[in-house]
């Protein structure tokens, strides 16, 4: 038996899907621009340029809202740079390549004995999770 209707077709379009990704704000439909991540251990929203894919956890806003970001009362915000600029390498990150170089080049024997007390470290000033502050060689 035939039907009357003819070949099956999909009920949805496939056109109804954009390829743009758009804001995550609630009735907001303007195109995404930057991600939003929240580092709740640290108490930071990291906004970044658009990622490469959508992360469940990330969100992801439009240029207005982008701007227009505020983090709760004792968290920080971080923007980092639009990777369509290529950016040059500031001396503070060339200091922070050189003293990751000397950590690592350093006698096992040492590196031992200073693991069991970070903080005891000559060249560290502060920490704050993962990142820490370390004191110029030349003072």
């Amino acid at each position: 038996m035939e039907s009357r209707r003819g070949p099956l077709k999909s009920a949805v379009p496939s056109n109804v899907v954009s390829p743009v990704r758009r804001c995550s704000r609630t009735a907001c439909g303007r195109p995404a621009v930057a991600t939003l991540t929240y580092v709740y251990a640290d108490s930071t929203a990291v906004l970044g340029p658009l990622a490469t894919y959508a992360e469940p956890h990330c969100y992801d806003l439009c240029a207005e809202h982008s701007e227009r970001l505020t983090a709760p009362r004792g968290w920080e915000v971080v923007r980092l740079l639009d990777g369509s600029a290529p950016a040059r390498p500031s001396g503070d990150d060339l200091e922070a390549l050189a003293n990751a170089v000397r950590e690592a080049a350093r006698p096992q024997g040492r590196a031992a004995g200073a693991g069991a007390g970070r903080a005891a470290d000559p060249m560290e000033v502060a920490r704050r999770g993962h990142l820490r502050v370390l004191r110029s060689p030349d003072n």
